[in-house]
């Protein structure tokens, strides 16, 4: 997990582009802090990416629980940074209008604490059920966990919807699970 601190690149510049189409003005306040602060991580981590990602031995068994806060908002690269907040605004903007901001950002919040937690309680469940300690070692960071935990939010809100998920149409309810199993068959890890 190395990249570049600092460096502008395509995917960066296609996301403010993509920013720029809808308008600062049109984005609610706490999707486009959101935004700002995955940009302004991106651009000047805390740490190295190697320092900031949760997995079951740095965040459970060393007690680096500020890992929790860490990995959500730091990426591993351009692209990585634009499909999450490309998908973060167009979440954003439905949910915090529905919700308003103070309970959405305090939805953000924890979202971000529990998606860590649940991360190293799946690869802890890995360890044990397949009996492979690499799983207490892999690291993750991003806000991916989040936004999947925000479109299952979003389904609720949407009953009824019907989604395209390659060329399927799947009832919203499911779409979220659906999703889940095409990107990880289409681009495992």
């Amino acid at each position: 997990m190395q990249r570049r601190e600092g460096r502008v690149s395509a995917g960066l510049l296609l996301l403010l582009y993509q920013i720029s189409q809808v308008g600062l003005q049109n984005i609610p306040s706490v999707t486009l802090a959101v935004l700002a602060l995955n940009v302004f991580l991106f651009l000047s981590p805390v740490r190295p990416l190697h320092e900031v990602c949760i997995s079951v031995e740095e965040g459970f068994y060393r007690g680096n629980w500020q890992r929790l806060l860490l990995s959500p908002v730091h990426h591993a690269d351009d692209w990585h940074l634009y499909f999450n907040m490309v998908s973060m605004l167009w979440k954003g903007m439905m949910l915090e209008k529905r919700l308003k901001s103070r309970w959405f950002a305090y939805i953000i919040v924890v979202f971000s604490l529990l998606t860590g937690v649940v991360y190293m309680v799946l690869e802890l469940l890995l360890v044990k059920i397949l009996d492979d300690p690499l799983y207490e070692k892999s690291c993750a960071v991003g806000f991916s966990g989040v936004l999947f935990a925000l479109k299952v939010l979003n389904n609720h809100y949407s009953p009824g919807r019907v989604n395209n998920v390659l060329g399927f149409p799947i009832p919203s309810k499911y779409a979220c699970w659906v999703e889940l199993v095409a990107i990880h068959l289409i681009s495992p890890g």
